[in-house]
Formats: C-alpha cells, structure tokens, sequence
C-alpha cells in the first residue's frame, strides 16, 4: 500500500468535502480570534478568564463533536448501503437504511438537548466553582462569572446546531454549513463591536458583550441549520415529528458505535480541561500566552480538520458500499495526507508566529506584558513541532480508523495516552522539575506523537474496519 498515489478522483472527492468544512472552521476561529482581539484589549484578567470560562463550554462542544461523529460514523455507512441499494433496485434494503438514518438524527438530538440541558443548570448556579477549577485570581474569578452569566442559553443553540450541521455533512450537504458560518461571522462581528465597546448608542459591556455577542451569533446558526434539517432537507428527510418516533431497533448499535465516540471524546474534553487546569494554575501570562496561541493552533490545522471529518465520511460511505479492499487502500492515502498537511501546519506556524503575536500586541494598546510576549513565542516552537504528529494522527484516529467503525478501542488508547502519558509529563514538568514553557507544551502534548504510532500499526492490521447493522439486522 502507497501513502501517495496518482488518484485525481479520491482527492477530488475528498477536498470538495474537506474544503467546504476547512472554511468554516478558519471562520470559526476566525470569530474566535476577534473575541480573543476585543477582550485583549481589556487586559489580561479579562483574556484570561474568557479563555478560561471558554475552556467550560468547549467541554460541552466536545461532548456535541463526540455526539456528531459517533452518528457520522452511522449515518455516512446507512448512506452508503442507501446509494447501492438504490443501484441495485433493492428497495427492502433502501427502505431499512432510510430509516436507519432518521433513528440516527433523532437518538443523536435528543442526547446532545439533554446535556446542553446539563451544563446550562451548572453554568447558571455554580459559575464560581466552575471558574475556581481553572484559576484562583479573583479578578479573573470575577470576569469569568460574569462571562457565564450571558452564556447560559448558548449550549443549546451550540450543541443543535453543531451536530445538525455534522449530519448534513455525512450525506454531501457542505454548502450550507460554510454559507451560515459566515453569516454567524457577520453576525457576531457586529454584535462584538456594539456591545464589547459600546457603540451605536448602547454602553460598553466588555466581557459581557463578548458572551452575548456569541449567544446571538449561535442563535443565528441553530435557526438556519436546524430549520433546514426539519423542514427542507430531502436526503435524510428527517421532521419534526422524528424526533419523536421509536428508535428502539437501533439504539443497540447506536451506543455500540456513536457512544464510544462520545465517551472517548467527553473524556477527552476532560483532559484537555485538566491540561487547561495546569496551564491555568502556571500563572496568568502563561494563560493569556497559550490563548494567543491556541488560535494559532486552530488557524494552522483547519485543512488537518476537513480532511479529518472527509475521511470519516469518505471511509464510511465507501464501506457501506461494501468495498473493503478501496477502503484499506483510501486509509494509506488519508495518512500520507496527514503528514503532508501537518508539515505544511507546521510551516504556516513557524511563518505567522511572530506577525500574530505582534498584531495582539498592538491591538491590545499596550496591555499584553512582556512576559507574555516570550513564553507566547516559546509556545508557538512547540506547537510547530507537535502539529506535525497531531495532523496525522487526527486524520487517521478522527477519521479513517473512526469511520471504520473502530470506535471502541479508539476511546480506550486515545484516553490512556492522554491521562497515563501527557497529563502526568506535563504536571512534572511545569510544578516538579520547573521546565521551559516549551518543554512543558511538549509533554502536555506528548500523546499526539504516541498517537501517530499507534494509527499506522492499527491500519496496517486491518481490524478497524468493522461491520455496522440497519438495527437489528445486518
């Protein structure tokens, strides 16, 4: 097997995916970095303690990427047995796959509702707490709950949006997700700049404004994604009233395949909370350092992103066609793409270190400190090194090796490199043996070089692929 070949038609099928899905998420960051702009120049409490409280609900948004993804992995394998029952006129086979899809969407919603449900009653009635896990500065305690008092609302817009959006994107609808994301940019453009500085007549809320300005651009993507899915999407065909129907034929292999996923990446979330916890309690400009760079990070491994979610897609449509052999050779070909993106990251990264730092300073007046400034550039070698393993093995555990079913064993080995491997490399190197900001990033981040190991002897086993049931029946 090749990681390059001469195959114009795979890499068109993949980046008419990857494409659409990396443009939405550079939007995405895109809103995320004039938020990261705005509050910067309130200072660093106010940085810090929006990163922070960001930290809470990107919990929540992981939990939603889980819940998405682990239904990606059905719905694209029910849209491939749909397209070859369709070509082969068997219509009880269409009929069972149709539904199949629909049992999907509606267990996937209901679940993804419930907990937004959850973190809504945390954020409203113990805010502090929540803050206090990640720093103890009480200014920043004090921004931050003010940040969740105006978030309360956004999980449910978040998570409904999001995973609608991820559905969509398994059965060929990529468009529209990207056509709504910018709009939300437009949306939370204006709203930022009304309400974080205080503007068409209305007082400056600071970092209030920020947490509204965001509520209101979710509010804008749940209505449209949402309304498209229940009322004029022809594909899946999902209303209203499915969210309703009886989804027990399928709710064993649902949770046999989607739960694992959500499980892997809740307590994935988790871990990336207990790296925030440790980079949160390292100081206050080692905080505002690493919310300068993580917007790097995410603007550097958006193509890493499309290509991720396209080989989940890709891999599992073509399995539901019943091709093992492509499958297996598309695998190699997906992970010569991951090191090939996560070297072109790392370039990007080494380019635009040093303009991004300089643009937050600038923007900011002045009240990005020094030390921030150097532990900011110290982080962003570190990152350049590590996104070339992260790509790579993003695109085959997120992917390839997702999409074939594998979810089970994923959820196991993603977590045991994180919590037994990083987190404990990462503890001992910033409050034992008092390393470099560098080094500490690389051992936060250490999982990711084990990861891509990993990945290529999993695919070269060939024990990822596994066989998936319309419920009940095979």
């Amino acid at each position: 097997m090749k990681f390059f070949k001469k195959d114009a038609f795979f890499y068109k099928r993949v980046f008419s995916i990857a494409l659409p899905i990396a443009l939405q998420s550079l939007i995405t960051i895109g809103v995320n970095m004039l938020d990261t702009i705005m509050v910067g120049s309130l200072g660093d409490d106010a940085l810090s303690a929006t990163s922070l409280a960001n930290s809470f609900i990107t919990v929540y948004h992981i939990f939603c990427m889980g819940l998405g993804m682990g239904a990606s992995v059905l719905v694209s394998r029910y849209w491939g047995m749909k397209s070859a029952a369709e070509t082969g006129g068997d219509k009880e086979a269409e009929e069972k796959s149709c539904r199949a899809l629909k049992q999907t969407v509606a267990l996937m919603l209901r679940i993804t509702l419930f907990l937004a449900f959850l973190f809504a009653l945390a954020t409203a009635f113990i805010p502090r707490t929540i803050m206090e896990m990640y720093n103890n500065e009480e200014a920043i305690l004090e921004y931050g709950v003010v940040y969740f008092r105006y978030s309360i609302a956004t999980y449910f817009f978040l998570g409904s949006s999001l995973v609608s959006t991820i559905v969509l994107r398994s059965v060929g609808q990529v468009k529209l997700p990207l056509f709504v994301s910018i709009g939300a940019f437009f949306v939370n453009l204006g709203a930022n700049y009304v309400l974080i500085l205080g503007k068409l007549g209305l007082p400056a809320m600071g970092v209030a404004g920020a947490a509204l300005g965001t509520l209101i651009a979710r509010l804008f993507e749940a209505t449209v994604i949402c309304g498209y899915l229940l009322f004029f999407d022809k594909k899946i065909s999902f209303r209203i009233k499915n969210m309703f129907m009886n989804t027990a034929s399928l709710t064993s292999e649902y949770f046999r395949i989607s739960i694992p996923v959500l499980v892997s990446d809740a307590i994935l979330a988790f871990g990336n909370n207990a790296v925030s916890m440790v980079i949160g309690h390292l100081g206050g400009t080692f905080v505002s350092a690493n919310a300068i760079t993580s917007v790097t990070q995410q603007l550097s491994a958006v193509g890493i992103t499309g290509v991720s979610q396209a080989g989940a897609i890709v891999t599992g449509q073509t399995l539901g066609e019943g091709d093992r052999e492509k499958a297996m050779e598309q695998g190699y070909l997906f992970m010569g793409l991951g090191l090939f993106l996560g070297a072109i990251s790392a370039l990007i990264i080494i380019l635009i270190s040093n303009p991004v730092i300089a643009i937050y300073r600038n923007l900011s007046d002045g009240n990005i400190s020094e030390e921030t400034v150097r532990i900011a550039k110290q982080l962003m070698i570190a990152i350049s090194i590590i996104i070339v393993f992260q790509g790579t093995n993003s695109i085959m555990t997120k992917g390839v090796l997702r999409g074939g079913g594998d979810t089970k064993l994923l959820m196991i080995t993603d977590n045991i490199f994180l919590w037994v491997l990083a987190i404990p490399l990462g503890i001992l190197g910033g409050f034992v043996f008092k390393l470099s900001p560098f080094w500490i990033f690389i051992f936060l981040k250490s999982d990711q070089i084990v990861k891509t190991v990993y990945a290529y002897l999993r695919l070269r086993s060939g024990k990822w692929i596994k066989k998936i049931s319309t419920g009940g029946s095979s």
